[in-house]
């Protein structure tokens, strides 16, 4: 395993200390975007700016975004029961769901409207304009500070998952922390196309540039809301680990004296920091019934010591060859992800692929 790439494996200590990290993230957020609200609603009221009444509505749609996650951070903490053996770590992502709705509902839709309200000739004297350029300058120093907790937050989980950034956002299985990066990153777009939209109708007298200011905050948001969506569908419907994890337990899984030949390897995210594990192994002909179950047990021990993200581990002995199983693995990977297996021992061969 000297070329498998290092795969992190968090304590229960720091899992505690991400989780708090991510409530003090929506936190700040929540708090900062509270008070840019209540103030682009007054400098809107004031000014006459569709821009701004945008930009007020999209600081309420975040409003109710943080609370969503912060339920989604309570609920999906909850310990499995009898009615959910494998415990509540999907509502985080249901409850991340409705906060890009939330975004997509209270945010773009009005933002829209405000923009089609005033380019089909329905537009508001601006006044007061001054007021508008404090509040837009004193939102962007709010956001920032959101942001930048935000960023911080991301910035340490992609550098211990030894990730770059683009790659941590695909494959992160906590969407509070990028719901909050991403509205907190469009909230301060949105503030440069509140401030240009304001601007250039000072500059011109016309309202048009307040009104395609309000047009492109809604699509910002439209933009967000379903890249925030896209992320929390493929995590409820049940998406594979980290690729790196898989392949890490899959030559574990192989280079027990036990296994012959791994099947199948099938792992499903059942929360943040949560894997669930099926493994389908061909044991030698060798093992009796009680050396399989203490193989077994042994098995399922090493890889929770060394994988603590594992929260369910399943091992089903298989056939290698069996017809029906091969036909669902060549199905799900692909023709040339199953290869013949060879019989020995010492170098057992990865049947699910590389």
């Amino acid at each position: 395993m000297a070329d498998q790439p290092e795969v992190a494996s968090d304590t229960g200590d720091d899992s505690a200390s991400e989780h708090g990290e991510s409530l003090l993230t929506v936190l700040l957020a929540l708090g900062a975007n509270l008070a840019v609200a209540i103030a682009k609603v007054v400098a809107g009221l004031l000014t006459g700016s569709s821009a701004l009444l945008s930009e007020a509505a999209h600081s309420f749609a975040d409003c109710g975004t943080e609370l969503f996650l912060l339920t989604a951070l309570r609920r999906s903490s909850k310990p499995a029961d009898a009615s959910h053996p494998f415990g509540y770590g999907k509502e985080r992502y249901f409850w991340s769901l409705l906060a890009a709705v939330s975004i997509f509902t209270a945010g773009a839709l009005f933002s829209i409207y405000q923009g089609v309200h005033t380019l089909t000739g329905h537009p508001e004297d601006h006044k007061n304009v001054l007021v508008g350029y404090l509040v837009l300058a004193a939102s962007a120093v709010l956001e920032s500070v959101s942001l930048t907790q935000a960023i911080r937050q991301v910035r340490a989980e992609k550098t211990k998952d030894d990730l770059p950034l683009w790659l941590y956002l695909r494959r992160s299985d906590d969407p509070t922390v990028k719901t909050v990066l991403y509205e907190d990153s469009a909230a301060l777009v949105g503030l440069f196309l509140a401030f240009a939209g304001v601007g250039l109708t000072q500059l011109t007298g016309s309202p048009m540039w307040d009104g395609i200011a309000s047009l492109l905050i809604g699509v910002l948001l439209v933009l967000v809301a379903y890249l925030l969506g896209r992320t929390n569908m493929n995590l409820l419907i049940g998406q594979q680990a980290d690729p790196r994890l898989v392949y890490a337990v899959r030559d574990r899984l192989a280079a027990e004296p036990e296994v012959e030949a791994v099947v199948d390897l099938l792992t499903m995210l059942t929360g943040t920091d949560r894997v669930l594990v099926c493994a389908r192994l061909d044991f030698v002909d060798s093992v009796t019934a009680a050396d399989l179950e203490r193989a077994c047990m042994r098995i399922d021990g090493e890889l929770r010591a060394e994988f603590s993200d594992l929260d369910e581990i399943f091992l089903e002995p298989v056939p290698r060859n069996d017809p029906d199983l091969q036909a669902r693995v060549r199905a799900r990977y692909g023709p040339d992800r199953l290869q013949a297996p060879e019989r020995t021992v010492s170098k057992p061969t990865d049947v699910i692929g590389k």
